[in-house]
């Protein structure tokens, strides 16, 4: 789990992203900005932490069919699990956030403009250690 990122003591109903908001210019930042605002056009002025929509569309999606090439590290021992990745245009925000769909949500789930919203995910568990991360799903799906 990366801190600050999402909300991690709420169940899946409470689940947000967080992001931070420039309060001189209102844009918004994903993943949280604590430094400076990211704006080129902007002054600069405190950062504020904020949740993001819950819900947004489709902006794009592909599928990670294959084992990643040398240098990335991939453990030939582990089977690999094509996933499907979205990008997620939220409206309000004015922004696109990429992540994983759900499990069992495939690219065949899914068209440019469905509606899907964010939910808690599990990145991987090593050792007992279990790694948080969000997950996009189509509104309305349960798997």
């Amino acid at each position: 789990m990366v801190a600050g990122w999402f909300t991690h003591d709420s169940g899946e109903e409470d689940f947000r992203l967080l992001g931070t908001r420039c309060t001189a210019c209102s844009s918004v930042f994903f993943p949280p900005e604590d430094t400076f605002c990211r704006n080129p056009a902007c002054q600069g002025g405190e950062l504020a932490q904020v949740p993001l929509s819950k819900r947004g569309r489709v902006w794009s999606y592909t599928d990670g069919r294959y084992r990643p090439p040398a240098p990335y590290v991939s453990d030939p021992d582990v089977p690999w699990e094509p996933y499907t990745l979205v990008a997620v245009e939220l409206e309000a925000e004015r922004m696109v956030v990429l992540g994983q769909a759900a499990p069992g949500v495939t690219v065949a789930d899914l068209t440019v403009g469905t509606e899907v919203e964010v939910v808690p995910g599990v990145l991987d568990e090593d050792a007992g250690t279990v790694r948080t991360t969000w997950h996009w799903r189509p509104v309305g799906v349960t798997r």
